[in-house]
């Protein structure tokens, strides 16, 4: 057992692949720029900037997010500010503070947990395709506009 302690005996190997680093990111630690990652994400300090987990985030009750948040998986338990996208499952703990849209297929909130914002569930992206079909309707509206004319 080294300094840190050997956690890998009570991690069972379903749950995270031999090839999965695990990354953490102290309370007291502000990063400023785009965070991107592969592995699982343990934060308890603050990100000011977006963030792709391409695995599992953990976002703890001191860390903060200020920009989008795109992952696999997500339990919240801190403070965002701006849009969450998560593939699978999102978590949203009782201290957890959103001021952002969600995007996911599957979504746990826990009660005393904030959230402000528009929720968006399944397995079709309706935020995206309604800034693109919007965007259509713009370009519709405006032709019809200069025939018009």
């Amino acid at each position: 057992m080294g300094l840190f302690g050997n956690n890998e005996d009570k991690i069972a190997p379903t749950q995270q692949p031999s090839n999965v680093t695990n990354n953490t990111i102290g309370q007291g630690t502000t990063l400023k720029g785009d965070v991107e990652t592969h592995g699982i994400l343990r934060m308890d300090g603050k990100l000011i900037g977006n963030l792709h987990c391409h695995s599992k985030l953990f976002l703890g009750s001191e860390g903060q997010v200020e920009g989008d948040i795109f992952a696999q998986n997500a339990e919240i338990e801190g403070e965002i500010h701006g849009k969450i996208e998560v593939a699978e499952n999102l978590v949203l703990r009782a201290s957890a503070v959103i001021h952002g849209d969600i995007i996911t297929k599957k979504l746990t909130i826990d009660p005393g947990a904030i959230f402000n914002g528009q929720c968006h569930m399944g397995e079709s992206r309706p935020l995206l395709a309604t800034s693109e079909n919007s965007s259509e309707a713009e370009k519709v509206e405006d032709n019809e506009t200069t025939e018009a004319q």
